[in-house]
């Protein structure tokens, strides 16, 4: 039994970080990834590991029916949520950010492209166009055909591809965007930020109705420029800026009297920001310190 055990929990241990990042991706919330892990777990241990063939694949099967079940009921909560939802910003290490793919697969601005899609949508198209399962292995996760899932994966795609960002994604220009806002909250100077919104910019604020935030997306050049040229320059001498590694992109975490009050991300397309991302409900913030693992 102890010997079984021990098998089992090795082969858990081994892919624990890659089940994690699946349930984060189908989730957008780390705190509901843990628990999906720990449904993973628990079912994991009463399989008969000698009638499993792929210990990763059965893994990765019993977790997307965990977090397909967790989405579900994500969905109702969010409904009740206060203001824009955002995902739950991951500190990641700077390898994330080596592999181009994964990074932009769990990127602020790709999560919410996620959130788009309907759950069992967003499972395919995670295990099929980041972990690169194949269409019999989605189907068994999915409790579908492998035809509907290759149809699912086709409308899937269409509906990313229609709403990700237009071309590719550069860390450099996601670098010059941030400096523009960290500038403008260490000196007040907020041209140059302004300069680098686009016209159709949307803003979105996560306070989750513990801390203020706007509550509804603000859409435009114009409107944005006025939120910002008011809320800035009161961060002015208050607030300490540090660059860091959010989500595999660069991100700022803002602290006031050396306390975390908000995790800044951006959009960018061509050079320009068409999404700015502001967290600041304490309940998403736990993750934001300490490096989480992510791979695939």
């Amino acid at each position: 039994m102890s010997e079984r055990m021990d098998s089992a929990t090795e082969a858990f241990v081994t892919h624990r970080n890659l089940l994690f990042t699946v349930a984060y991706e189908m989730l957008g919330s780390a705190a509901d990834a843990e628990d999906v892990l720990q449904e993973t777990w628990l079912r994991w241990v009463d399989v008969d590991l000698d009638t499993v063939r792929e210990q990763r694949a059965y893994l990765v099967r019993i977790t997307t029916r965990q977090a397909l079940t967790r989405l579900r009921t994500l969905g109702r909560r969010k409904e009740s949520y206060v203001g824009p939802w955002l995902p739950e910003p991951l500190l990641t290490a700077p390898d994330v950010a080596e592999d181009i793919e994964l990074a932009d697969s769990v990127s602020m601005a790709m999560l919410l492209v996620l959130e788009t899609l309907a759950p069992t949508e967003r499972a395919v198209f995670v295990l099929r166009e980041v972990f690169g399962l194949e269409y019999d292995e989605i189907a068994e996760a999915v409790d579908k055909t492998p035809a509907a899932v290759r149809q699912i994966a086709h409308r899937a795609r269409a509906h990313v591809a229609a709403r990700r960002p237009r071309g590719v994604v550069s860390p450099a220009e996601t670098r010059d965007a941030l400096e523009a806002f960290q500038r403008a909250i260490e000196t007040g100077d907020l041209q140059g930020l302004l300069d680098m919104l686009a016209p159709d910019v949307v803003l979105l604020g996560d306070g989750g109705g513990v801390k203020q935030a706007v509550l509804q997306p603000i859409v435009g050049a114009d409107r944005v420029a006025r939120l910002l040229s008011v809320g800035l320059p009161k961060l002015v001498g208050t607030a300490s800026v540090e660059p860091v590694q959010i989500n595999g992109y660069p991100a700022l975490i803002v602290r006031i009297d050396g306390e975390i009050d908000d995790v800044v991300a951006v959009r960018t397309d061509n050079g320009l920001i068409t999404g700015l991302y502001i967290v600041r409900n304490p309940e998403k913030l736990s993750r934001v310190e300490q490096e989480t693992a992510v791979t695939r």
